[in-house]
């Protein structure tokens, strides 16, 4: 099923790109109404894809903005687009019936559902934001200093660790990586954690390791039980990879289908709960849109419209922009996002999420936010938020004019991204761990628990 899908997938985009038509809930050309309806939500899904459908009018969105809004967003690579409002599926683009059952990966949305995954254990009173990690790890050798052991939970979230960082060279050990945890404990301190934003990878997979060890279980079995299956994700439905000791990646590399990408925002659109079983607290939902004091556009371990400045990840150098993220949404929206643009947007005020995928489709002249590095020099958000909110009729949203990108930006650290220290000291993080040999044995569990995934995740068994 899944591989016939795939070849369906292949067909689908390559005529894709002249395709410009979409469905609004099941009536392209659906005539307004004299009067719009009374909003009514609709239900969640208990499992499976099917999200139920409504017009725009019911919703109080004008269809011609919505379709503009679909137009714009599948004319600038997005492989799927779904528009939901008080959980009604209003649209969806027009691949999206040949791409949205294909597991796809969102990357550094993956630190998102990182972050999900900690709300959750805090709230079961098996760890505090502001805990040292150093409570949660092992002793001895490779397992930190002091310094390296006193950074909280909370600085992870913040993307506040302090740890040397260079993103393409965490990045770049993927498959080879010997023990992501003791990676990141190996990196030194360049500033004191809690005060400098720094966007970073393996700090990410340390929380995963903190989390797993906090919980005191595996992080997958975890998230299966109290995170993905109460909102009817499957395990056949992903593949999360782990590193060649077994530890899940917290960065990236969560493989999903975007029908089930979808439904991790529409959770966080419902305040953390589903069908009225409480997944997540409202606390933990309110505070991961919070700005933080070291970066206006970032909360925890998602970014947020409610603050500025923002700045962006170093690649090639971190770049702040003096606005918000995206001047044309609401100021309470806030997003996972993944390299490529692999986005889910959530506006608790409008009863709102957008989520996608795709590759690129930014056209601002800014380097940064053209490969998705700074999320607040993106036009291909400036420009969808402007359309789609032209179209909500029960509240004004003010236009702020055409997209202006921000100024370019000159001074640039070719190596900001690429540190071959970093490199090195991910591939060697000790004298006990390298990449053949890490804890007296050469690691192979990680590898064999990634083939059953993805295994699981292409032909839909075990």
């Amino acid at each position: 099923m899944r591989n016939r899908t795939v070849v369906r997938v292949v067909a689908t985009v390559a005529a894709g790109a002249a395709l410009i038509g979409f469905t609004v809930a099941g009536h392209a050309q659906a005539a307004p109404s004299a009067e719009p309806e009374r909003a009514s939500a609709c239900a969640l899904p208990a499992s499976g894809n099917g999200f139920e459908r409504a017009t725009p009018e019911s919703q109080q969105l004008d269809p011609e903005a919505v379709r503009e809004a679909v137009a714009y967003a599948a004319t600038h690579l997005r492989t799927t687009v779904k528009i939901f409002r008080n959980n009604c599926l209003v649209a969806d683009g027009p691949l999206d019936r040949a791409t949205e059952q294909v597991p796809w990966n969102v990357w550094s949305s993956t630190k998102s559902v990182t972050s999900m995954l900690t709300g959750i254990a805090a709230d079961q009173g098996r760890l505090a934001l502001d805990d040292p990690i150093g409570r949660y790890l092992p002793t001895g050798p490779g397992w930190g200093d002091a310094e390296h052991r006193a950074i909280t939970v909370r600085d992870l979230l913040t993307q506040t660790s302090g740890l040397q960082q260079a993103v393409l060279a965490e990045a770049g050990t993927t498959g080879l990586d010997p023990d992501v945890a003791r990676e990141a404990l190996a990196q030194p301190l360049t500033h004191e954690p809690g005060t400098h934003f720094a966007y970073s990878q393996r700090p990410v997979d340390l929380l995963a390791h903190v989390v797993q060890r906090a919980v005191g279980e595996d992080l997958q079995e975890f998230a299966q039980r109290d995170l993905f299956g109460p909102i009817g994700i499957a395990p056949t439905d992903y593949a999360w990879l782990r590193d060649r000791s077994g530890n899940t990646y917290g960065y990236a590399h969560l493989f999903i289908t975007p029908a089930q990408y979808a439904k991790l925002g529409l959770l966080m659109q419902n305040d953390g709960t589903w069908n009225g079983r409480r997944v997540l607290s409202s606390d933990y939902v309110r505070e991961v849109g919070r700005p933080t004091r070291t970066n206006g556009c970032y909360g925890l371990l998602f970014w947020t419209n409610a603050g500025a400045p923002c700045t962006g990840a170093d690649v090639p150098s971190a770049v702040t922009v003096p606005r918000t993220m995206i001047p044309s949404a609401p100021d309470d929206l806030y997003a996972m996002v993944g390299f490529l643009q692999q986005n889910n947007f959530v506006i608790p005020s409008l009863g709102m999420t957008v989520s996608w995928t795709g590759v690129l489709g930014d056209t601002t002249p800014e380097l940064s936010g053209l490969i998705s590095a700074t999320p607040g020099a993106s036009d291909l958000y400036y420009n969808f938020f402007r359309i789609l909110m032209r179209g909500v009729q029960d509240r004004h949203i003010p236009d702020p004019g055409p997209f202006v990108g921000p100024p370019q930006q000159f001074d640039v650290d070719p190596l900001a991204a690429v540190k071959p220290e970093v490199l090195l000291t991910d591939l060697v993080p000790g004298t006990s761990c390298n990449v053949v040999v890490c804890g007296g044995t050469v690691p192979t569990a990680g590898s064999v628990e990634n083939g059953r995934s993805v295994l699981g995740s292409v032909v839909g068994g075990p």
